[in-house]
Parts: structure tokens; C-alpha cells; sequence
């Protein structure tokens, strides 16, 4: 059961940036196990159950990061990461492709939806969604917006593929998106309340997620096409 994320938290998550080592860590596990593993379960396994109720049709399924970096994509940094984050998806668990997420490090925590697919043939099909029908795409952003204030993250292109208005420029000319707020610490995160803010901040971005979806779908069906899958 979830009953809130603490200070304690942020100073162990602090505490292992700054000690990146493995005897660092080791003597202080019990704090890991205590304010950050059993509580960001907890959380994860709540949030997910209370998206399963109110979108049956889904399927969602999560995957929490571990904390231990690969060992084969060290490049010099510590055994550890010193952030944690879990994603929920439609029937899936993996990197690609649309999701939810939540992030938790030293200083916030910050959640959101998008895809960090990176592909050409992705930001084509995003592009092309939008302007099927622009009004559909307008109303969504004009949903985003309404809901609070909401941060676009992705690489914006260097050279714009196309005019298409104030509003929506910014959503139409990156190479992949998402959307999410930060936060400090403190707050909702501090109460057992928290899986149930989540969720229905991941409801307020449920149609940006759906259309997500549906360029993920024509992706993957263009690819099959092409025998790229």
C-alpha cells in the first residue's frame, strides 16, 4: 500500500548522485528499500490498477526502471542511476512506442505522455495525422491547454516542415513529443492520495495518449508493409 513518498526520498536519491559507488549504496540499502523501492511499487501497482478500472479496454501494463545502470552502457558513470521512473502502455511492455510516465529524482518529479520514437517514418506519420483533419488535432491541444500547464518536450527540427499556425506549430514541427509538468518536492507525492492524482492527471491526457496511439498504429502498419517489423 502506498502511503506517501517523503524528504527521505529526495535525500537518498541526493545522496546516492553524489555517491555513485557500490559501498555507498550497500550502507545505505535499508533507506532504498524503505523511502524509494517499496514506496515506487506501490505507487506504480496503484496507479496502474486505478488506469485498468477506468480504462478496461486498454489493456495497460507497467515496467518500473531498475536502479542498476547496464553494465554494458556505464561510459563512465556510477553502477547506479539516480532517478527512477515507471511507464505504463497499452498491452506492453517496452521502450517504444506511446506511454505514460512518472519520474522521480533528487530534486522533483515530474509525469507526462509521448514517444520518444526517433524515427523518420514516425514524425511522418505524426505530421500526416495532424493534417488529416487539423480541427480534431486544435481541439485536443485546446484540451492540453485547459488542463494546467503542461510542458512540450522533443526536439524541435532546425528547419520547420510546415507552417501550420501559432497553435499548432509547436506540436507539428518536432521530431518526437511529449507532454508533462515538474514539480518540487512535496505536496501530492507526500500523501497516500498520490496514485489517485496520477491517474487522473494521466486521464486529463488520455486523447493526446490515443493519438499517439493511432500514429503508432500506422507505423507499425506501414512498416509491415515494408517488412521492417
Amino acid at each position: 500500500m502506498f502511503n506517501g513518498f517523503s524528504q527521505a526520498t529526495g535525500d537518498f536519491l541526493w545522496g546516492l548522485s553524489m555517491n555513485n559507488n557500490r559501498e555507498w549504496f550497500n550502507a545505505h540499502r535499508q533507506e532504498y528499500e524503505d523511502h524509494l523501492n517499496q514506496p515506487f511499487r506501490a505507487l506504480t501497482l496503484e496507479t496502474l490498477a486505478l488506469l485498468q478500472r477506468r480504462f478496461p479496454d486498454q489493456d495497460f501494463q507497467a515496467h518500473i526502471a531498475r536502479i542498476w545502470r547496464d553494465a554494458r552502457r556505464l561510459f563512465g558513470r556510477g553502477p547506479f542511476k539516480d532517478h527512477l521512473w515507471f511507464s505504463i502502455q497499452s498491452g506492453e511492455r517496452k521502450a517504444s512506442g506511446p506511454m505514460f510516465w512518472f519520474e522521480l529524482d533528487g530534486t522533483g518529479w515530474s509525469y507526462g505522455a509521448g514517444n520518444w520514437e526517433d524515427a523518420a517514418d514516425y514524425a511522418a506519420a505524426w505530421r500526416a495525422l495532424i493534417d488529416a483533419n487539423p480541427a480534431r488535432f486544435e481541439k485536443l491541444v485546446r484540451g492540453i491547454e485547459a488542463s494546467g500547464p503542461y510542458r512540450l518536450w522533443g526536439e524541435v527540427y532546425k528547419r520547420p516542415k510546415a507552417e501550420r499556425g501559432e497553435l499548432l506549430n509547436p506540436w507539428y514541427n518536432r521530431r518526437h513529443i511529449s507532454v508533462g509538468r515538474e514539480q518540487p518536492y512535496g505536496g501530492e507525492m507526500f500523501t497516500p492520495e498520490f496514485p489517485e492524482y496520477l491517474a487522473e492527471r494521466f486521464a486529463e491526457l488520455m486523447p493526446f495518449y490515443l493519438f499517439l496511439r493511432e500514429v503508432w498504429n500506422n507505423v507499425l502498419i506501414e512498416r509491415a508493409g515494408r517488412g521492417k517489423c
